[in-house]
């Protein structure tokens, strides 16, 4: 059964005021000083406005920028891009395929043995979901993901 992943008015009545403004409005959170930029935990992260799976620890790595860098999305159509021409630069702006949102923005200096990608976010963008959570948030799909290593070990030990 496909998820709707839509842009409702009561989801954003519950927006933060910063969230608002990064999803909205197109703005960026300060480095270094947001929820997810020094998060280890598995999980996967969401679209605050819509909860549309984005973007999986699995990808996620220490880019030293001070914002959640991942080398891509959970899936490829999850995410859109478009021309930024705002701050006198042109960058390449990512924003949530099903509701729109402003995530952040993807550069072309991420590990090359990953793509070379830097899908670099705000975490005032995201919703982190635990890997213990995913059941029971209705994400459980998306447990494979982390099952690979759990498996691997169980092979390892088996008889």
């Amino acid at each position: 059964m496909p998820h709707d992943y839509s842009k409702t008015p009561e989801a954003l009545s519950g927006l933060t005021d910063s969230q608002y403004r990064v999803t909205q409005e197109d703005r960026t959170e300060p480095a270094f000083g947001n929820e997810y930029w020094n998060n280890h935990e598995p999980g996967i992260y969401v679209d605050v406005v819509s909860g549309q799976p984005l973007f999986s620890s699995t990808d996620k790595y220490d880019s030293g920028t001070g914002w959640p860098s991942f080398t891509k999305p959970i899936v490829a159509d999850a995410v859109r891009t478009k021309t930024d021409g705002s701050l006198w630069m042109t960058r390449t702006e990512v924003r949530s395929a099903a509701a729109d949102s402003h995530l952040g923005h993807v550069f072309d200096d991420g590990p090359a043995d990953a793509g070379g990608q830097r899908y670099c976010m705000n975490s005032a963008a995201l919703r982190f979901v635990p890997v213990a959570e995913l059941e029971a948030q209705g994400y459980g799909e998306y447990r494979a993901l982390f099952d690979t290593a759990e498996t691997t070990s169980a092979e390892e030990d088996a008889p």
